[in-house]
């Protein structure tokens, strides 16, 4: 994942629903990564079975990857290399990004949610997380703890060079007032539960465009 493009706004990172049939998410998914630029792909899907998340991985790498995309697995760090894709996002903070990193090698993608934790955004940092992602900006009944609140995107932005992800119950005024202090907003729930998934994009992403 590259820092901000050339025009200095933030760049799109797009999450997965965690629910997902890949017949009818496969068509939804190349019509988003076709109309806009989208830096990064995370699969989110939430299940027990190791086989339905391969067969999602493998959908969504051939999609992705013709597009030049890359494909981030939420946590399941050991399964990364099994599936050919290219990176991991851990939801644990920064315990586990030390490990990870030695794990997965230095190529890979390895990226840390730190909630609104300052310190834990920092350790992984240091300890080799490629981005740190902090959340939710909205009430969010999905995301516990507090709010990410802009002041800690605006420090974070003038005093650490690792790229920060903003994320979580996103609106139009949110994607306004964060632009200029964060790398990436990562769009997900925000656009799949709308039945056009481009326009829903399109309209949230309207104060960058």
């Amino acid at each position: 994942m590259s820092d901000r493009d050339q025009s200095d706004q933030p760049n799109l990172y797009l999450v997965t629903p965690t629910r997902f049939e890949i017949d009818a998410f496969a068509p939804r998914l190349a019509a988003i990564l076709d109309a806009e630029p989208i830096a990064c792909l995370r699969l989110a899907l939430a299940v027990e079975d190791e086989d339905d998340l391969a067969r999602a991985a493998d959908a969504l790498r051939e999609i992705a990857h013709a597009r030049d995309v890359p494909l981030v697995l939420s946590n399941h760090a050991g399964m990364v290399e099994r599936l050919g894709l290219d990176g991991v996002h851990l939801t644990d903070g920064s315990r586990s990004v030390r490990a990870t990193r030695k794990a997965l090698g230095a190529d890979a993608i390895v990226g840390a949610f730190c909630a609104a934790s300052r310190h834990d955004g920092m350790t992984a940092g240091e300890t080799g997380a490629d981005y740190i992602a902090f959340g939710p900006l909205g009430e969010s009944k999905l995301m516990e703890g507090p709010r990410a609140e802009h002041d800690l995107f605006a420090w974070w932005s003038e005093m650490i060079e690792v790229p920060v992800v903003a994320e979580g119950a996103l609106d139009v005024a949110l994607v306004e007032a964060f632009a200029p202090v964060t790398d990436f907003f990562a769009i997900g729930p925000e656009i799949w539960r709308e039945e056009d998934a481009v326009a829903a994009l399109r309209a949230l992403i309207a104060p960058i465009r």
